[in-house]
């Protein structure tokens, strides 16, 4: 199969366009051209052909996990996930996936480091951060490890009741709304219920 022409995009000068004269077109770069000596008129047998058409869709979807890696990190089940959404089929995004881990792109152990770390700034319990870690795509095999980040709940529980009582003597029924809050926040109920006497007991030493 001839190549008719390649080209450099216009809009990206690391990109390249090969076509073909039964119409196929294939993007390609300065790796691919070189390792496959691409040239215009260029003939290709079938095998080669295969084999260029498969290095270009697997080159395609490393670029294009990139420049989404590029606007947030991600665990290897988000990422590959999208890829899938953008188009790419189900080999191409795992082989993506397992090059993007290679090269340390993705890192779900960091990445669930990094989630909790930004729940426990925000004032989120355990339950929360379990919830967020199962949402993007992190394995259980490793959420001991990140949890362990975690500080003590009983603190950070009466820490935040005593911010929304503003250190009142509450009624039961602001009592109830504080409680509830920090339950959406992913306390338990348990922790919940420390904290609560916890605070009644320094009010009733006022």
């Amino acid at each position: 199969m001839k190549i008719t022409k390649l080209a450099r995009s216009e809009k990206n000068p690391e990109v390249f366009y090969a076509e073909f004269e039964n119409g196929e077109r294939l993007r390609v770069n300065v790796a691919l051209i070189a390792d496959y000596s691409l040239y215009t008129g260029r003939e290709l047998d079938g095998d080669e052909y295969g084999a260029l058409a498969a290095s270009a869709g697997e080159a395609s979807a490393k670029a294009r996990a990139l420049r989404i890696l590029g606007k947030r990190n991600m665990s290897r089940r988000e990422i590959t996930e999208r890829l899938l959404q953008k188009g790419e089929s189900g080999e191409t995004a795992e082989k993506t996936a397992d090059w993007l881990q290679n090269i340390g792109a993705v890192n779900d152990a960091e990445y669930a480091s990094l989630i909790v770390r930004h729940y426990i700034s925000r004032g989120y319990g355990r339950m929360r951060v379990q919830d967020e870690l199962y949402r993007r795509g992190i394995g259980r095999e490793l959420w001991e490890d990140a949890l362990n980040e975690l500080p003590e709940a009983d603190d950070r529980a009466y820490n935040l009741l005593v911010n929304k009582l503003g250190g009142k003597t509450p009624d039961p029924a602001s009592l109830k709304r504080a409680s509830d809050a920090l339950y959406r926040r992913g306390f338990t109920w348990d922790e919940i219920k420390s904290a609560v006497e916890r605070y009644k007991d320094f009010k009733g030493s006022d």
